[in-house]
């Protein structure tokens, strides 16, 4: 039977559920087994929610309702012929039923053709007066397509429909961010504003948009209103004293940086920026403290381990940072990141093997960042190995066709071996891409800048170009 109006909402799932531990069978009506296998189904409980199924239908076999709940669960686990089927035979029905337009679109959604799912989105809207969730679907189908505009606009409906609504809410900012419209979202998220003027989510978006045009004093007070609004929202402390760090005023953003730590559990963010802010206020010993809080609550943020990295380095104290950033690499070899400060370390230590092969592994790994290529060739020559690193450079100069100092360090290279028509091109190439960075070749190369052949091209070049 159905609840009545004083009944426990809870009620028809307890007794439901009692009935599974014993072998009575208890009646339901539809509704009660809707009821039922929602609740299943938002919880994520999906054996619970078949099981009401199986034994809805076999009290109400004739409840359009409970064949779509069943439908609803074959495409959630992509049996997606069989619920195509049953949606052919309800169709003949009840063809102006919109959740079954709504499960064919879910079912070309998973298909990949979200053009045919928003087709039949749009025809369940005309059959409805209840759009909303259908606009939420919409809205995700857009998203898929990339159609950031149509998207924002059917969230905007959620929003309309349901001012609580903040998954569709963060949704919408998400768009104007993606089309990189701050100013449309700031608009509209003061519009919200002024009619919802104590939610903590909007002024929180307002904030981010405000930080995001570095428009750093409106971004501070729109946090201090998220914060007004709820004093143990976290993520406005610590968007608050990222704001602060911004603007230079550490000390203020380590307050609020360690108010995120005592109204939750600490977070390794929080530790990493409160360790960058001592660093700026030349707090070293603070700032390594924090760094190791960082790592120790999260072994795997390579932003904790890079920063420890980077302060020993500062303290050019290259064994530790080489220990620290071989135990980054040890949790991710593959991160490019690692491999580079490992091959920076390993230079400034004279291991020039070790620098030699953690360049080549950034490179592998896909670093092509041109200063990779400028200090890989470095560490070759000193190698003794000056062909290497010609070979370097020439793999290089395919990404940066137009960078001098590739052309004046390869013209030096081609010296140091003796091929001097090769010299002479590379220097010449760099005298036209950017004659006033010949100083680059000169501080490099003393030892043939100032011989009569170099001279001689360096001044046809400046004829040629007056």
């Amino acid at each position: 039977m159905a609840l009545e109006q004083n009944e426990r909402p809870g009620q028809p799932i307890a007794k439901f559920e009692s009935m599974l531990k014993t072998d009575d069978v208890y009646f339901f009506d539809a509704e009660d087994f809707q009821d039922i296998i929602h609740h299943y189904l938002n919880n994520g409980k999906i054996a619970l929610a078949k099981k009401a199924i199986k034994i809805g239908l076999q009290q109400h076999p004739g409840s359009i309702e409970l064949k779509l709940l069943s439908i609803e669960v074959l495409v959630f686990e992509n049996n997606l012929e069989l619920a195509e089927k049953m949606l052919d035979e309800l169709q003949v029905i009840d063809s102006n039923n919109e959740e079954i337009y709504i499960q064919r679109a879910n079912i070309y959604s998973k298909k990949d053709n979200h053009e045919a799912a928003v087709s039949l989105l749009n025809h369940a809207l005309n059959l409805t007066d209840d759009s909303f969730d259908i606009h939420s679907l919409l809205g995700m189908e857009y998203l898929f397509m990339d159609n950031f505009e149509d998207a924002k606009q059917n969230f905007m409906m959620c929003v309309s429909f349901d001012e609580e609504d903040y998954s569709s809410l963060y949704n919408v900012i998400y768009c104007f961010e993606f089309l990189e419209d701050y100013d449309g979202a700031i608009v509209y998220l003061n519009d919200y504003l002024e009619r919802n003027p104590y939610s903590e989510v909007a002024w929180h978006q307002l904030g981010k948009m405000y930080f995001t045009k570095k428009m750093h004093k409106e971004a501070l007070t729109a946090f201090d209103f998220a914060i007004i609004s709820d004093d143990t929202f976290i993520g406005a402390y610590f968007e608050k004293g990222k704001v602060l760090e911004k603007m230079g005023r550490y000390n203020e953003a380590i307050e609020n940086y360690e108010t995120t730590i005592t109204i939750e559990d600490p977070t390794s963010h929080a530790y990493l920026r409160i360790g960058r802010c001592h660093e700026k206020l030349n707090n070293d010993e603070l700032a390594k403290s924090y760094y190791y809080r960082t790592v120790h609550e999260d072994p795997l943020l390579d932003k904790g381990w890079l920063s420890i990295t980077d302060y020993y380095i500062r303290q050019e104290n290259y064994e530790k940072a080489l220990y620290y950033i071989n135990k980054a690499i040890n949790i991710d070899g593959e991160n490019t990141k690692y491999w580079k400060k490992c091959a920076k370390i390993h230079a400034a230590l004279k291991n020039n093997d070790e620098a030699y092969y953690a360049y080549q592994q950034a490179v592998d790994l896909g670093n092509y960042e041109f200063d990779t290529w400028f200090h890989w060739a470095d560490v070759a020559v000193q190698n003794l190995d000056v062909h290497a690193a010609i070979e370097i450079l020439l793999q290089g100069h395919e990404f940066y066709p137009q960078r001098c100092e590739m052309q004046y360090k390869m013209a030096g290279f081609y010296l140091l071996i003796s091929d001097f028509p090769r010299a002479q091109y590379r220097l010449l190439n760099a005298l036209k891409i950017d004659i006033d960075q010949l100083h680059l070749f000169e501080d490099e190369f003393p030892q043939f800048f100032n011989t009569e052949w170099a001279q001689n091209l360096i001044e046809d070049a400046k004829n040629a170009s007056r």
